[in-house]
């Protein structure tokens, strides 16, 4: 019991770090998303290639790769220089952003036409449609499998402890080879995460309920 409550002061500072990067990269992902949707669903080919490309390559390579060009790779380049947190934030949010694309885009598809078309009778731009009639509607929809992606996000944060982020995991790491408490360690580390992912997971029911609600 000593240990952990040594421990915790060190767990906590990481704990700050996690929710920082996973809130900023969540946020950055989610306006990622929602744009290559909108050019995913672009009449404009090369528009709709460009986000096809960038969506394929992110979902078809893992993200630990993905970690790794953008700290390394991109900062081997002479006029790039990216510090730790940042490549770490880009990454997750660049990652998810790949994944809110297509949550996104099936959302926009699975509404009923018919909205559009009485939209127009109205006088709605396509941008007034977009905006005030679909998006609203498919946000509904789309709030589970939003949540899922972002407790996904939320895992993820812990591979950037790999380029030296003192996030929780790296934090557990650091009290582990000095107290040499591995099991007590991780166990609290654990309950961390946890705690964090079943928040999250209250914050979507509450959020809807209150959409069923209206």
């Amino acid at each position: 019991m000593d240990v952990i409550i040594d421990a915790l002061p060190y767990l906590w500072e990481g704990l700050k770090v996690t929710v920082y990067i996973f809130v900023i990269a969540i946020i950055l992902g989610f306006i990622i998303g929602l744009i290559m949707a909108l050019l995913r669903l672009s009449p404009i080919k090369i528009l709709n290639w460009i986000a096809k490309i960038f969506i394929d390559a992110i979902r078809g390579t893992p993200i630990l790769v993905q970690l790794f060009f953008i700290y390394f790779g991109l900062n081997a380049l002479e006029f790039i220089s990216l510090d730790r947190e940042t490549a770490g934030i880009i990454t997750v949010a660049v990652n998810a952003g790949a994944y809110f694309a297509e949550i996104i885009r099936a959302g926009i598809q699975s509404m009923d036409k018919g909205q559009t078309e009485a939209a127009r009778s109205l006088g709605l731009t396509s941008t007034q449609n977009m905006r005030y009639i679909i998006l609203p509607q498919a946000f509904r929809r789309m709030l589970p499998t939003f949540t899922n992606q972002a407790i996904i996000s939320l895992k993820d944060t812990s591979l950037l402890s790999v380029i030296g982020i003192a996030d929780l995991t790296q934090q557990g790491q650091i009290a582990i080879a000095a107290t040499f408490k591995a099991f007590e360690i991780w166990l609290v580390v654990g309950v961390m995460y946890f705690i964090m992912i079943y928040l999250l997971s209250l914050l979507s029911s509450f959020l809807e309920r209150r959409f069923e609600l209206r």
